[in-house]
């Protein structure tokens, strides 16, 4: 049976675009989702089936399987005293490394650690990096395999525990032996704010690529040594707003910046399981990413 075109958001009215988006961020719940969706479903389609056209297609999207011969894949455990106590991340390295790799922390959305941030990751490493995605989850059972489970899980998470686990993780990285002492940071969405927070409070840290998240306390703006590619969807409204202010903040401390916003996106754009994906955008933003990582990482030439 051939595989149904894949959805673009032009197949959705924006305003179930911005439900869903209220949704998946918890603003709303299912049920006022369906509710509000129900007034813009057309013909035989349901409110539910608009909300099971815009949930990820995992294993349609996988780019690097996870047994790739080419790689090195494993969970490690490491310490986070100020955290959870004990965090895990999912490791993964090109097996010809022959020496120490430059090291990219991969930060997921608030469901965390699952298939889509899971194949980031080796993509990451088939790139020639050490890639190391932390699972914020970890303490509570992990990645349940359900998208709703995930955000019910979430919540019910401490951040300020969550954000020493990310502090440590990349503390750990910094520390290995594995790597060459070069670290950058790309996330989206939640893990794009993370990514912000990073770099304000890791001066080692050389790169970071927000991914649609917002800013962070604009006061520790100042503290950034890292080089900063933001990138932002044309239509976010929340998280936009955080932009003005930021980028005043960045060009002030004087710290090296570039912004990415394709046209005609929406929040998750570079997501490629979700009806959201635009691939010419992500395209875009994914070949900056990697050439700021190129530079800064490999090279050395920040």
């Amino acid at each position: 049976m051939a595989t149904p075109p894949r959805k673009t958001v032009r197949d959705f009215d924006p305003e179930v675009l911005r439900l869903f988006d209220q949704y998946v961020h918890g603003v709303i719940d299912r049920r006022g989702f369906l509710s509000g969706a129900a007034r813009h479903a057309v013909g035989a389609t349901t409110a539910a089936g608009l909300l099971a056209a815009l949930a990820p297609r995992f294993a349609h999207a996988q780019q690097v399987k996870p047994d790739d011969a080419r790689l090195d894949a494993r969970h490690v455990e490491f310490l986070s005293p100020d955290g959870y106590g004990t965090a895990r991340g999912y490791q993964v390295t090109p097996k010809d490394a022959g020496g120490p790799l430059p090291m990219v922390l991969v930060v997921h959305e608030n469901r965390g650690l699952n298939p889509h941030i899971e194949d980031v990751t080796r993509r990451l490493a088939l790139e020639g990096y050490l890639a190391f995605a932390p699972n914020a989850l970890f303490p509570l059972g992990g990645y349940p395999g359900d998208e709703d489970a995930a955000r019910e899980k979430f919540r019910e998470l401490d951040q300020a525990k969550c954000r020493e686990d990310f502090l440590a993780a990349a503390h750990m990285l910094l520390a290995s032996d594995e790597g060459n002492g070069r670290l950058g940071v790309v996330g989206f969405c939640y893990g794009g704010a993370m990514a912000n927070f990073l770099a304000t409070q890791v001066p080692e840290l050389k790169a970071a690529a927000p991914f649609y998240g917002s800013a962070p306390d604009l006061e520790d703006v100042a503290d950034i040594r890292a080089e900063m590619l933001v990138v932002l969807a044309a239509d976010d409204e929340r998280v936009n707003s955080t932009w003005p202010g930021y980028q005043q903040a960045l060009e002030a401390a004087g710290v090296r910046h570039a912004l990415v916003q394709p046209p005609g996106t929406v929040h998750g754009f570079n997501n490629d399981t979700t009806p959201r994906y635009d691939e010419a955008a992500a395209t875009e933003a994914w070949s900056r990413t990697l050439a700021l990582f190129e530079r800064t990482l490999k090279s050395g030439n920040a």
